[in-house]
């Protein structure tokens, strides 16, 4: 019997047949295919796709030339603009890894980043000149810093041993690039918001990056040419992978230096922006803007959000406005998004605030994830899809992080039993959409019961004078644990906290009601999430003053 495979025998794997999957190659096919479409705005500045390639690679050159190749990282401090966006093709292109670091954090955390990324070369925006230099003013091993220089902000420190444009004078324009041999290579390394430590650096491959532009776009229905606005931060997940989506899609991206209503509404109506990403703090935002900002939007405009569970409240408002919102769920370890509520027709004609719960719930998987199911931490058993069980979300698959850099014994726990441990817990719905009910460290316990933070936010940002809301867990003497609310009026609103309380009781079980309500303006993290860990502080204190 012949024992040879007959589809393996004389059909070789070659270079006509096969090639690692790499988002770099968008950027080729869109400069040669569209050379003269427009691909960046800032400002008054234009530059076409034709112009970002060959700058990409000038990038590259210039880093190869300086020594830089594969396994170097080449970090990025920069707000969303020209440079940021070709450092998402030229670094890769010489085989290095990018590193786009946040751009709020403080210069301890920077340092710590660029010593644990072992950085070689720093390409920092003046904006953040001063922090970068106290972040490198003591480093052992200082990397090459290459100064960015915006001529339309007058404000800032230039910083470094030469500016970037002359560093792209370096390279040479017909640098002979080559995508990567091997997938699995690293394309990107992301760091952790770290609240309760030092961040871990969560590396990305070409294989992830490509998958997860093409899916994320595919799970908006992003057609070909779409005007996309940058509110969310190029530095976070790399942008959710959107500047290479955008590649692919052959998009404009119109670049914001500061996220800003006053700054997002007229950009929308200059450009015909017709896709945007944003955190719910940035829809919070736009739609509370003044009636003269919403008004300068005259037509439909698609929007991923992510980042925290968006209240119900806000999405409802948002599609007031003609925003269509698709709500997206994922962590820095799944290349962003990896999850969502993909909306069926058949929920057409519900009322519109069951709509907005029903686009609240973080959905199913995304068309590139392979695994998503809630399950029992420790038994890997899925609960039932009974909307009430409470278990954690797994994900598995292509788009999931090569893993933590220098640290296997983080990543051998994240990837414990064959499946991404994503920290959340959430129930699973009958029609298998997973809903978050918290992260595991925010689950309130009352009496026993289990208490959603996430719920009683959600009923308070229904409350009309209520601009921003969170609940964590406050000590009882008497049920162990109770919700305390943490609340942001609207400009200009008085509020009494009992009457709060007494909007929460009309809204749900009493057990769930907020104990205390504190108004304040919420502590958040440089990426806009509220810093939980500190409102469980002063939660903690206020029981103790109060003797609860």
């Amino acid at each position: 019997m012949n024992s040879v495979n007959p589809y393996e025998y004389g059909l070789p794997r070659d270079a006509a047949n096969f090639q690692a999957l790499s988002p770099l190659s968008f950027i080729e096919r869109a400069a040669s295919v569209y050379p003269q479409r427009l691909a960046l705005i800032n400002g008054r500045f234009r530059q076409t796709w034709g112009q970002t390639y060959e700058r990409s690679i000038r990038l590259a050159s210039a880093l190869a030339k300086r020594g830089i190749g594969v396994g170097d990282t080449v970090a990025v401090i920069a707000p969303n603009g020209p440079a940021m966006f070709e450092a998402h093709f030229g670094v890769p292109m010489c085989g290095a890894v990018l590193n786009a670091i946040n751009t709020r954090l403080d210069a301890e955390t920077i340092a710590f980043i660029l010593q644990h990324g072992e950085a070689k070369v720093l390409l920092v925006d003046k904006e953040f000149g001063g922090t970068v230099q106290r972040a490198t003013s003591h480093l052992p091993n200082r990397p090459l810093i290459v100064a960015i220089d915006d001529p339309e902000y007058d404000q800032g420190l230039l910083i470094g041993e030469l500016e970037y444009e002359a560093l792209l004078a370096e390279g040479d324009a017909d640098y002979a690039w080559q995508l990567p041999d091997d997938e699995w290579q690293a394309i990107a390394l992301n760091y952790t918001s770290g609240t309760t430590g030092n961040p871990k650096g969560v590396v990305y491959h070409h294989r992830g990056a490509h998958l997860n532009a093409l899916s994320n776009a595919m799970c908006w229905d992003m057609t070909r040419f779409p005007v996309y606005l940058w509110t969310l931060p190029m530095f976070h997940c790399n942008g959710w992978c959107f500047p290479w989506a955008l590649a692919a899609y052959v998009g404009v991206s119109v670049c914001l230096r500061h996220v800003r209503a006053e700054a997002i509404y007229p950009a929308m109506a200059e450009h015909g922006v017709d896709h945007f990403c944003g955190a719910p703090i940035v829809l919070n935002m736009l739609a509370n803007a003044s009636p003269e900002l919403k008004a300068l939007k005259t037509r439909p405009v698609k929007v991923l959000t992510a980042g925290a569970a968006p209240p119900a409240a806000v999405i409802e408002s948002m599609e007031a406005l003609d925003f269509r919102v698709t709500h997206v769920y994922g962590l820095t370890e799944t290349y962003g998004p990896s999850v969502a509520c993909e909306w069926k027709t058949e929920w057409d004609d519900e009322a519109p605030d069951q709509r907005a719960r029903l686009k609240s719930r973080q959905g199913v998987r995304a068309p590139l994830l392979d695994g998503l199911m809630v399950a029992d931490p420790e038994t890997l058993e899925p609960v039932p899809r009974d909307g009430q069980t409470i278990g954690e979300i797994m994900m598995r698959g292509n788009v999931v992080m090569k893993g933590y850099l220098k640290n296997p014994t983080a990543t051998a726990e994240a990837f414990k039993g064959g499946w991404f441990h994503s920290g959340d817990l959430a129930v699973w719905h009958e029609d298998g959409y997973v809903e978050i009910k918290d992260r595991s460290k925010d689950i309130i316990i009352s009496g026993g019961e289990n208490i959603s933070s996430i719920e009683v936010e959600d009923v308070l940002y229904r409350h009309p004078q209520i601009l921003e809301a969170a609940v964590v867990a406050m000590p009882s003497e008497r049920w162990g644990e109770t919700p305390c609310a943490f609340v942001t009026p609207k400009p200009g609103v008085t509020l009494e906290s009992q009457a709060v309380i007494e909007f929460c009781q009309q809204r749900m079980a009493r057990f769930k009601v907020p104990g205390a309500v504190v108004f304040c303006d919420l502590p958040k993290t440089s990426t806009g999430k509220v810093q939980k860990f500190v409102l469980r502080e002063q939660a903690r204190a206020l029981a103790a003053d109060k003797n609860l």
